[in-house]
């Protein structure tokens, strides 16, 4: 199983639905709440292309995106396979 980060703040609905979708495939995830620590926020920017909203999901090395990209992937098939590396 590939490696998943997940960058959330703890007031975001998306994020909690996203922690949830991956929950549901008994996923271990890292988390990192960015919302009191700028270094973390600026981390997650980085690896996701100026992207500043929450969730920023990643699967190994790959960017998935947030919680609408995650869904969709998990929709047409491509979630899983993308999880097992």
């Amino acid at each position: 199983m590939q490696p998943v980060t997940i960058y959330t703040s703890p007031l975001c609905g998306y994020c909690h639905a996203a922690k949830r979708l991956l929950n549901s495939k008994d996923v271990v995830f890292d988390e990192i709440d960015v919302m009191m620590n700028p270094e973390m926020r600026q981390e997650m920017m980085r690896r996701a292309n100026g992207r500043h909203t929450v969730p920023q999901i990643f699967i190994g090395d790959v960017h998935v995106g947030g919680f609408d990209d995650i869904a969709a992937l998990d929709r047409n098939g491509k979630l899983d396979p993308l999880l097992a590396g």
